[in-house]
């Protein structure tokens, strides 16, 4: 198995997962949601969108109230094996859950979407359970808030979702994990469990504790230090808001990864304490910190450089037009029909509140040759611009 494989058409983020027809799959009737927060219940809104009966499970009868009120499926358990089991729970019970599906026989298939996939796996092979019909899946995508009522049908669209097999996963448990991607409008890559925990931990775990950490710097800091903060610290720190309990349920699972990760990090962070320090003296010293500090910036601009943009695909050069906003209800979505009327697609948006004012800026990225185009229609609609 190779480490990391797309399927669909194609290899980029933009490429559209084969059809089950396409990939000689069974269509999918029937599916077992286990767990139904935020990741469970939004998987079972995609599969029913698509005309999938969905069974819902959780330990907590009014989560899945409040799943099947929402469409998402229904609590009543089904009367016969269904054709998938998704089980969306935190990484330390995706095993034991498992097995006790496997033993009911409620299932053909089996898969999960936890954020960490290797001691799962290992935990799986321990319980004895079948995995040949089990393959591991992580969607890239959710919230900084969970539960059922934050889910939406569309949450893992263009999203990339890693599935990580087992050495003896079946061609069949394969392929219907794929057809359940597919549903759910996200890019399949396919890698071993342990490539998934080292890069999770690059890309999401250790920089989620970078985050707490800077942002925990802010909890005893004065009124006028806080009111300074602007867009650059609100991204830096967005991630710290997720639930404390689910994240430690996560780093728990991949500890060892991210504790080397962020001992690199360590590593890296004195050595610009030191650098630093020296260019805040004279002479060589003064030298050495600047090639250090400059280095560190040019590399951290070109890594950045690399991350996907818009729905995980290839970063795009956008061209930005910033308009003030007023805080009355309805002011973005007049904004948006605004540009949509100038036939001008917006690719992302930021907001940039004004501390304790009644307006904000709002930056809209398009793509070049468009910025003058949307700035003509706006000022003819009589927003102002910066």
């Amino acid at each position: 198995m190779a480490a990391s494989n797309v399927y669909g058409p194609g290899s980029t983020g933009r490429s559209k997962p084969a059809s089950s027809d396409e990939m000689g799959a069974a269509v999918m009737h029937s599916a077992l949601v286990i767990g139904t927060g935020l990741v469970g219940t939004s998987v079972a809104l995609a599969l029913r969108a698509h005309a999938v009966t969905v069974h819902l499970r959780d330990a907590d009868p009014e989560a899945v109230r409040t799943a099947a009120s929402l469409g998402a499926g229904t609590a009543r358990p089904p009367s016969e094996a269904v054709d998938l089991a998704v089980v969306a729970v935190p990484p330390p019970h995706v095993a034991r859950v498992l097995a006790g599906l496997q033993a009911e026989g409620v299932a053909a298939h089996h898969t999960d979407v936890a954020s960490v996939k290797a001691e799962a796996q290992r935990e799986a092979v321990a319980l004895g359970c079948d995995t040949s019909s089990y393959i591991g899946g992580h969607p890239m995508a959710g919230a900084a808030h969970s539960g059922p009522l934050k889910a939406r049908a569309d949450l893992f669209e263009g999203r990339m979702w890693a599935l990580t097999p087992t050495p003896d996963t079946g061609t069949e448990t394969l392929n219907t994990a794929l057809e359940l991607v597919a549903l759910c409008d996200a890019v399949p890559v396919v890698m071993e469990a342990v490539a998934h925990d080292r890069a999770v931990a690059l890309v999401s775990h250790a920089p989620h504790v970078v985050a707490s950490l800077v942002a925990q710097r802010l909890e005893h800091a004065g009124e006028r230090e806080v009111s300074l903060a602007g867009p650059g610290l609100r991204d830096l720190t967005r991630i710290a808001e997720a639930d404390p309990g689910l994240w430690m349920d996560i780093l728990g699972a991949n500890a060892r990864v991210v504790a080397d990760l962020l001992e690199e990090l360590g590593t890296d962070l004195g050595r610009m304490v030191t650098a630093l320090r020296g260019l805040a003296g004279d002479g060589r010293e003064r030298a050495d910190g600047l090639a250090v500090v400059e280095d560190v910036l040019r590399r951290g601009r070109t890594g950045r450089a690399r991350i996907s943009g818009k729905h995980d695909t290839r970063p795009e050069r956008f061209e930005t037009v910033t308009a003030v906003i007023g805080d009355q209800p309805g002011e973005l979505a007049r904004l948006f029909a605004d540009a949509d009327q100038a036939g001008v697609n917006i690719e992302d948006v930021r907001i940039e509140h004004a501390t304790g004012q009644p307006a904000g800026l709002v930056q809209i990225s398009v793509l070049p040759g468009l910025a003058a185009t949307l700035r003509k229609a706006l000022h003819n609609q009589g927003w102002r611009q910066r």
